[in-house]
């Protein structure tokens, strides 16, 4: 178990550590489908995980999950750890209206406010589903109250992000004219080429050395880096439950290296400073207008 006074006084750029909690079924097969009762073990996990190293972290709950279970939210907030949302449904933002996304935020900020008696003020949309397409998703966000977002992907996929987008946190200019604190997740320079090393299959996919390197390059930079997790990843064995349901092939693009995820995790939180977004972003939030 790491010193967790050693971790908070470890030198270094504090960077942030932050968790969707959702259920991987629900939100990336079939969005209409129940929330599977795993969710609630695996985020156990990621609290277990996270207290073994003296860290707190930022938890984007999306709203089923905290109707399931509500005493998950209880745990994140007791344990010190930031609350935020994830939105309500796991619904891309592509695909709504304005006042549909308006809706689904005010529906999961009271929500989550009850819950964890906290404001909820930051946000991360499913499926990092705000790009140059729909940027009046920020407008709604400062709209409804929220002072941060971590939706913007800085490197362009086939279903989302934005090529060349500034890689730090910084405040940002909406369409009409609020401010918001944009923070996106990690990505790193490599031979020439911006490439993702904040979570997901990237993260699974890259050997630890990558990593450490990625890190050191971000850190280098002066720049809090923001890696994003999902519980379902600290479950190594959850593909197998859905034989007959889902394809091979998606079996192996969502499982593969789940095996060695969480050791990488731990390693990194071992490695560099990490803590909730609103800590690592603390100067940039205090400077939006009021």
């Amino acid at each position: 178990m790491t010193d967790p006074q050693a971790t908070h006084n470890r030198p270094g750029v504090l960077h942030a550590i932050s968790v969707d909690v959702e259920d991987w079924y629900q939100s990336t097969i079939d969005a209409s489908a129940p929330l599977a009762d795993t969710f609630e073990r695996n985020t156990m996990r990621v609290l277990e995980a996270f207290a073994a190293h003296g860290v707190r972290g930022t938890f984007f709950v999306l709203g089923l999950a905290a109707e399931k279970a509500p005493q998950v939210v209880k745990r994140i907030a007791d344990a010190g750890h930031e609350v935020q949302s994830h939105g309500y449904g796991h619904r891309s933002n592509f695909d709504a209206s304005e006042e549909a996304v308006r809706q689904d935020l005010l529906r999961n900020k009271a929500l989550l406010e009850d819950l964890a008696g906290r404001e909820v003020y930051g946000y991360r949309s499913p499926c990092f589903s705000v790009d140059g397409r729909n940027m009046w998703v920020l407008d709604v966000l400062a709209e409804t109250g929220h002072r941060y977002d971590s939706s913007i992907f800085p490197v362009k996929k086939a279903r989302y992000g934005i090529a060349g987008y500034p890689p730090e946190p910084r405040i940002v200019a909406t369409p009409r004219g609020h401010r918001i604190v944009e923070a996106p997740v990690a990505c790193f320079e490599w031979l020439g080429r911006r490439l993702p090393v904040g979570g997901g299959g990237h993260f699974r996919l890259w050997p630890y050395w990558v990593i450490r390197k990625a890190w050191r390059q971000i850190e280098a930079a002066g720049r809090p880096g923001v890696v994003y997790l999902h519980p379902y990843e600290y479950d190594p064995s959850q593909m197998h439950r859905y034989r007959g349901q889902v394809s091979l092939k998606m079996r192996l693009h969502q499982g593969i290296g789940r095996k060695g995820f969480r050791r990488k995790v731990d390693r990194l939180l071992s490695e560099f400073r990490f803590g909730p977004i609103k800590e690592a972003l603390a100067d940039l939030l205090k400077a939006l207008p009021k």
